[in-house]
């Protein structure tokens, strides 16, 4: 039974009448009965009840129309130029779609990944992090090849400046994914771990999703888009 309080006459201040009025409200609510306990509820969450999906999403947003502002001027270019490429050779096919090809199969582990993460299996998430790390470092071993088959430089003319300003605004983007992801995965072995740590790998794998996604018009734009069979 919870005893009433009563206030003590001799306390005239403001903060003496603030204190009085909080330990009353306390009282109050143990003696309805509307305190929880929430001492078992996690410190963390997943998909949007996690602050970094909200900066994650917002992230991708940005940089998703960053890359939508390169393509007008790309296809701006290409409705105003008499050939298309300017005055080189298209790119080589074959690294361009190995890559998309090695791209799009990575979503396999990505995937595996951030659902062995929300399970909390470190294991699983551990092996799925060092899959990720091999896909990740084979895509910037086939990038270095595209560049070197573009057959154009980037300050060769109109063309040329485009096509590596989409293609390095990607590459920029699988720099950064693949440092962030080495760092994570080495951050996995750490003694103890913090359970947030499954979060960082769970939004890690849905921004490996945009970076994949973001990749097949560029592809289209870069590699399609110049060859003879498009002129007519």
């Amino acid at each position: 039974m919870t005893m009433p309080l009563s206030r003590s006459p001799a306390g005239p201040a403001s903060r003496d009448d603030a204190e009085w009025q909080l330990q009353r409200s306390q009282a109050d609510v143990v003696a309805a009965g509307a305190a929880l306990d929430v001492s078992a509820l996690p410190s963390f969450g997943f998909s949007h009840r996690s602050l970094m999906w909200w900066g994650t999403a917002g992230m991708m947003g940005i940089e998703g129309s960053v890359f939508a502002l390169a393509a007008v001027m790309l296809l701006y270019l290409r409705m105003h130029a008499p050939v298309w490429p300017l005055s080189t050779l298209p790119p080589a096919l074959m690294w361009g779609t190995l890559n998309t090809v090695v791209m799009l199969t990575s979503a396999v582990p990505n995937h595996w990944t951030k659902k062995s993460a929300e399970k909390l299996d470190l294991r699983r998430t551990r092996l799925g992090m060092l899959a990720c790390l091999v896909w990740a470092a084979a895509f910037l071993v086939i990038r270095w090849m595209e560049f070197e088959n573009l057959h154009c430089r980037w300050d060769d003319d109109a063309y040329g400046s485009i096509v590596w300003l989409l293609m390095g605004l990607h590459t920029v983007h699988l720099l950064t994914d693949f440092g962030d992801s080495f760092v994570l995965a080495a951050l996995l072995f750490q003694k103890p771990l913090p359970a947030r740590r499954f979060v960082d790998v769970s939004e890690s794998a849905v921004y490996w999703y945009f970076v994949v996604l973001a990749w097949v018009p560029i592809y289209g734009l870069v590699y399609l888009l110049p060859q003879p069979w498009q002129a007519g």
